[in-house]
């Protein structure tokens, strides 16, 4: 079973200005994609303290997906904070989510996210626009149990030649 935290990194939403569409939506389409996974909501000022500590305290998921923050406002320090704590970095998976976003707008091109590793918890930064954050929850849902196996020192599968 995939134990998944979804954290929404929002000013206006740990402050309750308006209510997260987007952490709640993730969750949805991961639950729908994986049944049986174990995934947890929690929102969180654009502070690196705070996001540092609720990322700190979810170490015992497999993933840990993060939403907003990662684009080129003052206060967009996700992929920062998340750098300065993984351990190692997997760009593939920040590429090719901007790669296929930027089928969908011209304005993912500005995406700053980060995916790195702290220990055996992948950590992936999404978009926070909920069209963006959908993508990338419905796209990382079709290879996260492959991430967790590798994880854990699983084989890759074998395919047959066509």
């Amino acid at each position: 079973m995939l134990k998944v935290a979804v954290i929404t990194v929002s000013d206006r939403a740990a402050r309750g200005q308006y209510a997260d569409l987007s952490g709640p939506r993730i969750r949805e389409i991961l639950s729908q994609r994986l049944p049986g996974a174990d995934i947890t909501l929690s929102v969180v000022a654009d502070e690196a303290d705070a996001i540092a500590a609720v990322i700190s305290a979810n170490l015992d998921h497999d993933y840990i997906l993060t939403c907003g923050g990662t684009g080129l406002a003052p206060r967009d320090i996700t992929p920062e904070t998340c750098a300065r704590l993984c351990d190692r970095d997997i760009p593939g998976i920040s590429e090719w989510l901007r790669r296929e976003s930027e089928k969908e707008t011209a304005h993912a091109v500005f995406s700053r996210a980060y995916s790195g590793m702290k220990g055996s918890t992948v950590i992936v930064n999404f978009p926070g626009s909920l069209r963006g954050a959908e993508l990338c929850a419905t796209l990382m849902a079709g290879v996260m149990q492959h991430g967790r196996d590798m994880v854990h020192g699983g084989d890759h599968p074998v395919h047959e030649k066509k």
